[in-house]
Parts: structure tokens; sequence; C-alpha cells
């Protein structure tokens, strides 16, 4: 469809007088330039939203990321094929996305390190939802998060964190260069 338009005004170029050719020719490139720059762009983004749970004294993370992100990831990263969300998925996935978020996602609570548990993962659609677990937390009056998941694949990666604390919400946007929040009760 763009292209029958570009083509369409690039006929009637010699068909209209100079100001007007001009202002058809400045239209077509810059719908051309746009046309090119959607095609060749992509966003990386993930989502992880964090909420304290009293009653199991922990916090309970859920971190959304595109499935061809991750499979990226996972190959070059690991070396494996993971074929996320088919028969043929790799055993190795969770055994990796255990370590690799272990490096990447933590947690500080009142300034003390916390320990993430890597519980599983389902999929929605092109979305792997990933299922952590921090145990062993009470008393909060600060949470830290440090996200850099994704980082070492994409440039542009951006990781969007929710927090939820007794009430209390905060959202971050965290990039390569910023990729740290801190929550204070």
């Amino acid at each position: 469809m763009f292209l029958e338009c570009f083509l369409f005004s690039a006929w009637q170029l010699f068909t209209f007088e100079p100001k007007m050719k001009r202002r058809l020719l400045i239209l077509a490139l810059v719908g051309l330039t746009l046309a090119s720059f959607n095609a060749l762009h992509k966003y990386y983004v993930s989502t992880t939203n964090v909420e304290y749970s009293e009653a199991d004294r922990s916090l309970q993370v859920i971190t959304r990321i595109f499935t061809d992100d991750l499979e990226k990831l996972l190959n070059e990263r690991y070396g494996i094929e993971a074929r996320l969300a088919t028969e043929e998925e790799s055993k190795l996935t969770d055994r990796f996305l255990q370590k690799y978020f272990s490096q990447k996602l933590t947690f500080r609570v009142n300034g003390e390190a916390k320990t993430l548990n890597f519980l599983g993962k389902t999929y929605e659609q092109d979305i792997v939802k990933c299922f952590i677990e921090v145990e062993g937390v009470h008393d909060i009056s600060s949470i830290s998060v440090e996200n850099q998941l994704l980082f070492d694949i994409f440039g542009e990666q951006q990781n969007i964190v929710h927090l939820k604390v007794s009430g209390t919400r905060k959202s971050f946007l965290l990039v390569r260069e910023n990729d740290k929040g801190l929550l204070k009760l």
C-alpha cells in the first residue's frame, strides 16, 4: 500500500507545478524514511512486578520477557536452542534461567542481599512469564532492585519494575546506564 502511494506520488511529480512537486517529493521522502525506520526498529522491554506477601514473608516476583528475546539470550549466552513454548523445549532452560536471573536481577532488603528462587515459567502468546520468590523478608524499611536483564544482549533494552509493599507503590524505568531503583518506606 505504501509503495503504491509512493509510486503514485512520484508519477504526479511530473504533472504538477514546481512548488507542488517539492511538497510531494518531501512528503514521499518523509513517508519512505518513516516506513523504513519502523520496519528496522524493535522495542526491547521487560516488565517485572514485585509484591510483598506479609503472610509468606516473601517478595513475589513476576517478570515478563518477549519469547524471542529470551531465546536469543539463552542461545548467545549459554549456547542452547531453547525452543521455548514448544514440545521440543530444552530441559536445560529452567536451570539456565535460574542462573541468569540470579546474576542479573538482585534485591536488597534493608541493605541485605537476598537470594532468588526461580519457581518456573508460563507462556502467554509471545511473552514468557517467569515466577520468582525471595524468601525471608520482613520488617522492610527499604528495597533496592537492580535489574540488568538482557542488557548484555540488547543495548536498547529497558526494564520496567513495579514495586508494591504494604500499600506503597513505586515504578522505575531502568536502562543500562541506570539499572537500580530504591523504595524507602
